[in-house]
């Protein structure tokens, strides 16, 4: 038994093949008919060896007593206390200290169902892959919610998709396991204590090229959930944000990027790329305008496209496309002046001949010509981005199926 205040302790006699930690604060209704179900399942089911653990996180109420008499009731269950609160401060502190080879976690109320445990761990012990989620959002999982949790969940992910080009469904089950080894390797890296501790960590396990294996899931909303959704949706959309400012800054020292085309989804890169591109308008008008009070019209237009070509080509860089680091900077900057120059000529073009069919056109008529040949070098300067500036060889993998991995450990 962890007492409060006290280091962890890891009992290296008995080494189980996984660590499933069941994160708890203030559950003492929950905990003890939570623990002795999926203790049951384990011992009576399950095929492989297990540890339990209890990482009771600053609870006040009877939880850590609970814990305490089902730990010396139970074997295989290991109870442990944190002074502090906090789901990821849990799991990162008991994770860091496991001697397994695989670790895992669920949430108390035994949401998802127990069958799905299996295939989740399977791929991680045959080394198929680095991390194994489940999946709500899958067509085969079969789900059991009211429509506020249902869209709240859905919107989520999506925002994940679109600002941080993740391509894992579903960010907040609470069901995940990973390899011990690749957990050691990302744990130190990961900031956040509480709710967003498991997207930041499934997005820097993408970023570094580890496997995620999805597993959907049969799952069940907990009626008596007490998660606070207004607050944790503030916490998660901060946490987004102080993410991908540490991921566009280059702050965290991540093993590899993806092997790739960098950015993720089509649909994700091309609202990043028109989100940068309407900035980039904005800054191309007004700094046309203004150099065209002191030149003409095709060198105020080459002025400001140039100016706004770098600018957008280091953010394209790195938000769009999730090109971080100095490599290829200068490459990416050069190859995007090349790019420049076709809208250069597409702009340039469709001035002269606007100025050709009406020598007297004004500046309203000038400014919209080239919004209208910008819009079009738009278009054309995402393809080559993509298909040029920024792609990537892609790493040749061939999937497996969870019941392959199964029958491999059987």
């Amino acid at each position: 038994m962890q007492l409060p205040g006290e280091l962890l302790d890891v009992d290296t006699t008995t080494v189980a093949a996984i660590e499933i930690v069941i994160p708890v604060h203030n559950e003492e209704h929950d905990l003890e008919p939570s623990v002795r179900r999926l203790h049951t399942y384990l011992t009576t089911t399950f095929p492989l060896s297990f540890r339990i653990t209890i990482a009771d996180n600053a609870s006040s109420d009877g939880t850590w007593a609970i814990a305490c008499a089902l730990e010396a009731e139970l074997a295989n269950v290991h109870a442990t206390y944190l002074s502090k609160k906090g789901r990821g401060r849990a799991l990162h502190t008991v994770w860091l200290a496991s001697a397994a080879e695989v670790v895992c976690y669920m949430d108390v109320d035994l949401s998802t169902d127990l069958s799905a445990l299996l295939p989740l761990v399977a791929p991680l012990l045959s080394g198929h892959s680095d991390v194994a989620i489940g999946t709500r959002l899958a067509r085969s999982s079969r789900v059991v919610r009211g429509p506020k949790r249902e869209v709240i969940s859905r919107c989520y992910n999506a925002l994940l998709r679109t600002t941080l080009a993740t391509q894992f469904s579903d960010a907040q089950c609470g069901f995940k396991a990973m390899r011990a080894d690749r957990a050691r390797e990302l744990l130190p890296m990961v900031q956040d204590n509480g709710w967003f501790f498991d997207t930041e960590l499934l997005v820097l396990a993408e970023r570094s090229g580890m496997r995620i294996h999805e597993v959907p899931v049969d799952w069940v909303d907990d009626p008596d959930s007490r998660v606070d959704i207004a607050h944790t949706a503030i916490a998660d959309l901060r946490g987004i944000a102080r993410l991908a400012r540490d991921l566009a800054r280059g702050r965290i020292p991540l093993r590899a990027q993806r092997v790739e085309v960098a950015g993720g989804p089509l649909g994700a890169q091309l609202f990043r790329f028109c989100s940068v591109g309407i900035a980039s308008t904005i800054a191309y008008v007004a700094l046309f305008l203004i150099a065209r009070t002191a030149t003409s019209a095709p060198w105020a237009n080459a002025i400001a496209l140039l100016i706004t070509a770098i600018g957008n080509t280091a953010v394209n860089r790195s938000f769009t496309f999730g090109v971080r680091g100095r490599t290829a900077r200068l490459q990416h900057q050069l190859q995007g002046l090349a790019v420049f120059g076709t809208g250069l000529a597409l702009s340039t073009g469709a001035l002269a001949v606007v100025h050709a069919a009406a020598p007297q056109t004004g500046r309203s008529v000038e400014v919209a010509t080239l919004v209208l040949a910008n819009l079009a070098a738009t278009i054309l300067r995402f393809l080559l981005f993509r298909s040029w500036v920024f792609c990537r060889p892609s790493a040749t993998h061939t999937p497996r199926t969870a019941s392959t991995t199964v029958k491999e450990l059987s």
